[in-house]
């Protein structure tokens, strides 16, 4: 099923000459594809060989955010150069304030070296950073960044375009409760504007954005390769107020901040091109902070997850799905047709 699944993209043929303008993330491709050629460039030969792998590998859609082995080479494989090289990669795909978050995700590993009693499992140099393909001015190619809590894919259209879904962020604790990172919130924000807009909500608004009582004990699309439209379930923004839908268009902008800006206003437009008033945002769970809560933000070409169900509600994993351009589907299909391309298959 995933073999069929997998875009075998590697071969794609430069654009024509008469052509539209290039997208907004043309840049960012290029930025990456120089980054990830100096980052190659960085790698002793052992290293090289274990983070490439082909672009129409499977692995490339097997995607995880629990703690795993993995393909690719873990940052305690790398030298202080290797490794500035790959956070040089993250900070192309990043904005500042998405940077931070990620380092902070990978921080928390030595919190829960101390708060757990086998906490010497918890490792922060357990992530990996896989290229899958060869960075190119004109073919595909592709990069994941990932480990406990993380998954950041990246697909690219040579120098034109680039797609950045699935993305994974989790934290654990949500709430440092104790040590030197007391107090830190990793992703406070996504939890807050949530609660923000629930707060704003009426009385009867509220019984229809409450669609369960219960949560499910994880995100519902899991790690799945490709996902398809769950049920819509929730308040519609067509049933807001204008005021509200502001604060929808808020809390979907800060999954999408989390990249730079580029690559943010390309989420936002996704968003724009479905309809905002399309847009469905449902909650389940407890509505009490510090207690196991969920919601999801679903319009009809996205979705956003956001789930914390253990320890009380103090443990979050949220993921940011396109139901059509995961991994570079359609998306890149629909580019190089616009643009007078062809996709080549393997």
């Amino acid at each position: 099923m995933r073999a069929a699944i997998v875009l075998a993209l590697a071969a794609l043929v430069p654009l024509a000459s008469a052509q539209p303008a290039p997208p907004a993330t043309a840049a960012v491709a290029a930025r990456m594809r120089v980054a990830a050629e100096q980052l190659l460039a960085a790698l002793p030969e052992p290293a090289r060989e274990k983070v490439a792998r082909p672009f129409d590998d499977r692995d490339r859609v097997d995607w995880h955010y629990t703690p795993r082995s993995r393909n690719g080479v873990a940052l305690k494989e790398l030298d202080r150069k290797g490794r500035d090289a790959v956070h040089a990669l993250l900070r192309e795909a990043l904005s500042a304030a998405g940077y931070r978050k990620v380092v902070n995700i990978i921080e928390l590993e030595l919190v829960l070296r101390e708060l757990e009693t086998f906490g010497l499992m918890r490792d922060p140099e357990r992530y990996h950073l896989t290229v899958y393909g060869t960075p190119s001015r004109t073919a595909a190619w592709g990069w994941r960044f990932e480990g406990h809590h993380l998954s950041l894919n990246f697909t690219l259209a040579g120098d034109r375009m680039v797609v950045d879904t699935p993305s994974f962020l989790g934290a654990n604790p949500a709430t440092v409760p104790r040590g030197a990172a007391a107090g830190l919130r990793v992703l406070a924000a996504e939890e807050d504007e949530a609660r923000a807009l629930l707060a704003l909500l009426a009385d009867a608004q509220r019984r229809m954005a409450v669609f369960d009582t219960r949560t499910y004990g994880d995100i519902v699309t899991t790690n799945a390769a490709k996902v398809d439209p769950p049920q819509p379930a929730g308040l519609a923004a067509a049933d807001m107020t204008e005021a509200q839908r502001a604060q929808l268009v808020k809390l979907i902008d800060v999954y999408a901040r989390t990249f730079e800006p580029a690559l943010a206003e390309a989420r936002m437009a996704r968003v724009r091109e479905g309809g905002i008033e399309n847009v469905r945002f449902g909650w389940a769970g407890s509505t009490e902070r510090g207690r196991p809560h969920y919601y999801r933000v679903q319009g009809p070409l996205f979705l956003i997850e956001y789930d914390a169900s253990p320890n009380d509600g103090n443990h979050i994993h949220t993921v940011w799905r396109d139901f059509t351009g995961d991994f570079g589907r359609d998306l890149l299909r629909l580019h190089y047709a616009r643009a007078g391309g062809t996709v080549h298959r393997h």
